[in-house]
């Protein structure tokens, strides 16, 4: 920051004074004086700092701060050289000035506190306004009180070490994104679909036809995630990019995420393959929707039933025993605690009470191989190919082929299977159509991309599986959350155990009419206890 301002800044810092909640006119001379505690001390201290330590290590930290002065600011925290290049880059590349910071009340070693500044670039400027909150705590070596580094101590939207604030012209035009029916999508209406935007605009900016405005933004260089913007200090033309969303779809997927912590769901329209909803609820902001990859538990039960019924093992109606246990070269699986066996069962009625033992027994039978349910996955459902082209980043699944308990496991969606809530909508979608079509939420007509093609189902198997997930919806293991829909309706419940997880991932997916759905809570238990009211609130909208 200039050094012209000293005046002003020195007005800020007595801001401080007189508003800190309690941080004395010391602490703030010393921090300026650059005293960033190196004396001698005459005995190293230990345990939490105490509420003195607290106030006097952010009040000189967050002194040091707002007068530029990044090296005595970051000496004390107990990560001096992260905490030195965030903070240089605070000033020098998101060209932030005027730092005033009002501390709140502390709440044990964690304090809160509002940032007010100015962004200045290339002739423009605005106010920046926000809030954050740091922990002190006692250094590992030096017994000092320390400012515990985290990216957002610096701004609450830098997530990750390697996140860093910039302000420039921005690297892609501004979209207008709209829904199906033409009205605007934002991240204040639907909040969710934020990185979902921000992936949209990254790669579409300049094919939608607008021109890039000036804004302070958060980089995300270490994993390729597009720039989240943060502040406008001089709008561009934004392009209009229509997209497949449904807002009525979307706005419920919104409010249904919110039940239940680490949520996902994707909504899909089977007849064509459009995207009508995507939503996530986590505290990391990864869109686990689409590129989530997590074992789904017995939704993965349809494409295994898929496979017995195009390789002739079984029929909806033929035979699927279940018993209590079944083993499979040493290892030994179970079924849910209290599920009664049944030798007798058919696959229709061991598919609706999701009996795991009736699949690993059949998967023995010829002509089934190792590499039996991988190119069932592939080749009728379009899975584990690498070239979805949904619009943005997707994971397209995976179905290895395995030997071993693994092969076993993976009938069962364990093992070394993996799934998004989007494979699974799809996965829906071709069982109650036959047809594969790969999900997509902006046309291929925009930009000419190919979609991903696959065989799809038989029409007797398509058949079969659809009045099995009818089975499963309205007498079986998702009754109880499916009830109250009306409709052409089926459905499959999932729970996939993780390892040191206290409780399973909970896993749904279902259709109604034209409309398949599928969610994944984690550790959110049984399929039908968290992403089973979560897919049905989708469903309830009809897209």
């Amino acid at each position: 920051m200039a050094k012209g301002v000293k005046v002003a800044v020195i007005g800020g810092v007595f801001a401080v004074m007189v508003g800190g909640a309690g941080y004395g006119a010391y602490n703030i001379l010393s921090a300026l004086s650059g005293d960033g505690g190196s004396g001698v001390a005459a005995e190293k201290k230990t345990g939490p700092p105490d509420k003195d330590e607290v106030k006097e290590t952010t009040a000189k930290f967050f002194a040091a701060w707002q007068t530029g002065a990044t090296a005595t600011a970051a000496s004390y925290t107990n990560n001096d050289a992260a905490a030195g290049r965030l903070l240089t880059a605070f000033g020098d590349d998101a060209h932030i000035t005027d730092v005033k910071i009002t501390p709140g009340a502390a709440q044990g070693t964690t304090v809160p506190y509002t940032v007010q500044a100015k962004v200045a670039y290339d002739g423009k400027s605005k106010p920046l306004r926000y809030e954050s909150e740091l922990k002190v705590v006692r250094g590992l070596t030096t017994g000092r009180a320390l400012v515990d580094w985290q990216p957002s101590v610096v701004h609450p939207e830098l997530k990750r070490e390697d996140d860093t604030l910039v302000t420039e012209q921005s690297a892609t035009p501004p979209i207008e994104a709209v829904g199906r029916d033409g009205s605007e999508l934002t991240k204040e209406k639907y909040p969710s679909l934020g990185p979902v935007l921000d992936a949209l605009r990254e790669k579409y900016g300049d094919e939608a036809g607008g021109t890039p405005g000036i804004e302070l933004v958060v980089r995300h260089p270490g994993n390729g995630a597009p720039d989240t913007p943060l502040l406008t200090l001089a709008k561009g033309k934004p392009g209009k990019l229509t997209t497949t969303i449904s807002p009525s779809a979307q706005a419920a997927a919104e409010k249904a995420v919110k039940r239940f912590a680490q949520s996902s769901v994707v909504a899909v329209k089977p007849s064509t393959g459009e995207v009508l909803a995507v939503a996530n609820n986590r505290t990391d902001g990864f869109n686990a929707a689409f590129q989530g990859e997590a074992a789904p538990g017995s939704t993965m039960k349809i494409i295994t039933a898929a496979m017995l019924i195009d390789n002739g093992v079984t029929s909806m109606n033929g035979p699927a025993p279940c018993p209590d246990t079944a083993v499979w070269q040493s290892q030994n699986f179970k079924n849910l605690t209290g599920m009664k066996p049944d030798e007798s069962a058919t696959l229709a009625n061991s598919f609706m009470r999701s009996c795991n033992t009736a699949f690993i027994k059949l998967i023995d039978e010829k002509p089934l191989t190792d590499a039996s349910l991988t190119q069932e996955a592939e080749e009728r459902f379009g899975l584990g190919q690498d070239n979805w082209k949904t619009g943005i980043a997707s994971f397209d699944g995976s179905v290895p082929a395995v030997d071993g308990p693994d092969r076993a496991a993976g009938a069962i969606g364990q093992g070394q299977v993996q799934m998004s809530p989007l494979n699974m909508a799809s996965v829906t979608a071709t069982a109650i159509t036959g047809a594969f079509r790969q999900p997509y939420l902006v046309s291929p007509d925009l930009d000419g991309r190919e979609l991903a093609r696959a065989e799809g189902l038989r029409a007797s198997t398509a058949a079969q599986l659809k009045q099995m997930m009818r089975l499963t919806a309205t007498q079986g293991t998702a009754e109880e959350a499916m009830a109250g829909l009306g409709g052409d309706i089926g459905a499959k419940t999932g729970s996939a155990e993780v390892d040191g997880n206290a409780k399973s991932n909970s896993w749904f997916t279902g259709f109604r009419n034209d409309i398949a759905a599928a969610a994944m809570t984690e550790e959110g238990g049984h399929g039908g206890d968290a992403a089973g009211p979560i897919v049905a609130a989708v469903l309830r909208t009809g897209g």
